[in-house]
C-alpha cells in the first residue's frame, strides 16, 4: 500500500509533537510537513498538496475555518481535489461543526480521540469516506430538517435538496428523500443498528435495508457516516 502524506497545521507545540508520535507508529502513514499557523499552513499545502491536511480549527493569524475555505478555492482554480481536510480540535459546538463542513472539511474529530481511532479516520478519510466523531455526531441529527411539499391529502412528504456539487445535486432533485428515509437517517447517525431501526419504527429488517440502500444510493454515497455529511451539506440541515 501506498504511503498516506499528511501535514499537520496545529499551532501548539506540545499537541503537533503528540500528534506526530501517534502517526509515526502508523507505517502506512508519513508526516511531509509542519505548520505552526493558518497562512504558513496554507502555503504548504499549496506546495505539498498532500493526501490529508490534519487541521485545527483556533490558530493565530488564519484560524482552521478560513484555511479550508482559502485552500479549496485554491484546489477548485487548480482543478485538484485529491487533498481530504480533517479538522481536529477541542470544540465540539453546533457553531464549529457546520462552520468546518460548510468550510470545505471532509472529516472532524476531537483532539481527545484515541489514537487507533484517529489512524482510522485519517485512513477513511484518505479514501474518501467522511469522518464524523462519535461524539458530536448528534449534533448532525439535530440540524436535519423536514420541509414539506404545498399541498395536502395523501401526497407523500418529501425532503427538500438545496444546492451542492453539480454532479449530485440533479440526481438528488430528482430522487427526493422521503419522510420515512430521513427518519430512518436520523436514527443511522444516532449510531442505531438495522435491528433496532426496525424494532423502533415497527418495521422488518428487511424494509430497514431497503429503505438504507435506497438512503444511500439518493444521497451518492458509500457508507452512512458518508450520508450524514452529505446531508448536512445538501440543505437537509440548516
Amino acid at each position: 500500500m501506498n504511503e498516506i502524506k499528511i501535514v499537520l497545521i496545529e499551532d501548539h507545540k506540545l499537541t503537533r509533537i503528540g500528534l506526530r508520535a501517534a502517526f509515526q507508529t502508523d507505517p502506512e502513514i508519513k508526516i511531509v510537513g509542519e505548520a505552526a499557523n493558518g497562512r504558513e499552513g496554507l502555503t504548504l499545502l499549496e506546495m505539498t498538496k498532500p493526501d490529508v491536511a490534519i487541521v485545527d480549527i483556533g490558530m493565530p493569524e488564519m484560524d482552521g475555518i478560513e484555511l479550508s475555505q482559502k485552500f479549496r478555492q485554491f484546489q477548485a482554480q487548480n482543478d485538484d481535489d485529491s487533498t481530504k481536510i480533517l479538522i481536529l480540535t477541542m470544540r465540539g459546538t453546533e457553531e464549529s461543526v457546520l462552520a468546518a463542513f460548510a468550510a470545505g472539511a471532509d472529516s472532524y474529530c476531537m483532539k481527545d480521540i484515541e489514537t487507533e481511532s484517529l489512524l482510522q479516520a485519517v485512513k477513511q478519510t484518505h479514501e474518501g469516506h467522511s469522518w464524523i466523531d462519535p461524539a458530536i455526531a448528534s449534533l448532525v441529527v439535530q440540524k436535519i430538517r423536514v420541509e414539506l411539499p404545498d399541498g395536502s391529502g395523501t401526497q407523500q412528504k418529501t425532503v427538500a435538496i438545496n444546492a451542492i456539487e453539480p454532479e449530485y445535486e440533479q440526481v438528488m432533485k430528482t430522487y427526493p428523500l422521503t419522510e420515512r428515509e430521513l427518519e430512518i437517517l436520523e436514527l443511522i447517525v444516532a449510531g442505531d443498528s438495522n435491528a433496532l431501526i426496525a424494532e423502533k419504527l415497527y418495521v422488518t429488517i428487511g424494509t430497514v435495508k431497503t429503505h438504507v440502500r435506497s438512503i444511500l444510493s439518493k444521497l451518492c454515497v458509500d457508507d452512512r457516516t458518508q450520508a450524514a455529511v452529505r446531508a448536512l451539506r445538501s440543505g437537509l440541515v440548516c
